[in-house]
């Protein structure tokens, strides 16, 4: 651990994307009639560049607008809600362009115009010794917890909808495709997912609390521009099938 210094620390944290000092943004978005960022705040990554989000009605709909240009940060709401209770997530954006040579598989092209993130607890005494490693590099720069686990939806250049993109930091972080490609860019889609579904596939056990969502869109390391639309986050209980007669 000697040989690893300060900036490596830093790049763990903005790896993990949670756990750096959150910042209050200058202009909280309140969207009217239901303030579903009402509790959300603005979360940089040091030495990056901020990604800008505004409150925005986009098409009728109340949005957060999000510009990132050469950029990565993320608005994240911290929560608590514990396993029995974990339902679904709804979410949903609009994306007019995707990020040319983005690749969320390497570390250097690891960039996309939009993720919803989900924080989870969990046993860090289950933890590699990589990630043991990465988690008290975590604490004693960040003075929070690294999270035990984070699962993101993303929309991907390439691969299909369903699969399953493993950081190349850590193993602590599952991406889940959700849609794939340009064929439905300029319009809103909306997704509503299974969260310990989701959890169980991507890390293979029973999901720990959920302490936080978040939204992100970056584009550090394409040094590119990506613009997006965000409509609200919301957590929802698991709809229960109505028994046929």
């Amino acid at each position: 651990m000697k040989n690893i210094g300060r900036s490596a620390a830093w790049a763990c944290a903005a790896a993990m994307l949670a756990g750096c000092s959150a910042l209050p943004i200058a202009s909280p978005p309140e969207i009217a009639g239901g303030a579903w960022t009402a509790g959300w705040q603005h979360q940089g990554f040091p030495g990056k560049a901020a990604t800008q989000f505004q409150y925005a009605r986009k098409d009728g709909r109340d949005a957060v607008a999000v510009l990132a240009a050469s950029s990565a940060s993320m608005l994240r709401n911290k929560i608590r809600i514990e396993p029995p209770e974990l339902g679904n997530v709804k979410f949903s954006w609009k994306v007019p362009q995707l990020i040319a040579g983005a690749d969320m598989a390497l570390r250097e092209a690891d960039d996309s115009p939009v993720r919803v993130l989900l924080i989870f607890e969990g046993d860090r005494s289950r933890f590699s010794a990589r990630d043991s490693m990465l988690s008290e590099l975590f604490l004693a720069v960040t003075g929070e917890q690294m999270p035990y686990a984070t699962l993101m939806y993303v929309w991907c250049n390439k691969r299909e909808p369903g699969a399953l993109i493993a950081s190349p930091r850590t193993g602590r972080v599952r991406t889940l495709v959700v849609e794939s490609g340009p064929g439905k860019l300029n319009q809103w889609l909306d997704y509503e997912r299974d969260i310990r579904a989701d959890y169980e596939r991507a890390f293979g056990e029973a999901p720990g609390a959920l302490v936080a969502i978040g939204i992100m869109s970056d584009s550090d390391n394409t040094r590119s521009t990506a613009r997006a639309w965000y409509g609200p986050v919301r957590l929802a209980p698991q709809a229960v099938a109505t028994p046929s007669r």
